[in-house]
């Protein structure tokens, strides 16, 4: 396998930025199908793959979401063409027959709230930065979030308790002269350790 350029390196990480202020302009939902087809094949564990998502876009389904979101996130989450609510599937593992049929994986879970719920947040954050890096390869500009009500996205999106929201992602054109200054990171000394 061949290493991508540096211009590609730059659309996703080192020049891609979180956005907070969109264009208005139409995100067609087959650019969402997109996303989910190439994110799809980020590696889980046990190939679980629990994360589930929510395109919101309608006006009705954004202002219930809209409720849900803290103070400083109503605007850019209004504005925004689209929202994901990135969640995971409380019963991810029932489909582990299907998704990893060379073992008995289901029986890894099964009974286990505790190593559900761990696994579960693990592997759709995993995939949410997938779904990130898809958005970006695409050409669209992410503002994920996590301020907002969890119980409340819960109760208005699933209320069946069976999915659960891990984080909210807003998607679209963002507009590059409206965006804060790039934060600092920590360096390679400060964060990594090779032992």
């Amino acid at each position: 396998m061949s290493q991508i350029d540096n211009a590609a390196l730059a659309q996703l990480f080192t020049e891609a930025r979180t956005h907070n202020v969109w264009q208005d302009r139409h995100v067609d939902d087959a650019v969402l199908h997109q996303i989910y087809e190439a994110m799809k094949f980020g590696p889980t564990a046990a190939n679980s793959s629990p994360a589930r998502i929510v395109f919101v876009k309608s006006a009705a389904e954004k202002a219930r979401l809209v409720d849900c979101v803290s103070a400083g996130n109503v605007d850019k989450t209004r504005s925004a063409p689209v929202t994901a609510i990135i969640a995971f599937d409380t019963a991810f593992h029932d489909q582990l027959p299907k998704l990893f049929p060379h073992a008995d994986a289901r029986s890894w879970y099964a009974g286990n709230d505790e190593k559900i719920a761990r696994d579960a947040l693990m592997n759709s954050s995993l995939q949410g930065g997938y779904f990130i890096l898809a958005a970006r390869a695409l050409g669209l500009d992410c503002g994920p979030m996590g301020g907002f009500d969890a119980d409340k996205v819960n109760a208005a999106f699933f209320p069946d308790g069976k999915w659960q929201v891990n984080f909210l992602c807003n998607l679209g054109y963002g507009e590059a002269d409206k965006l804060f200054p790039r934060g600092p990171r920590l360096s390679f000394d400060e964060a990594c350790r090779i032992v």
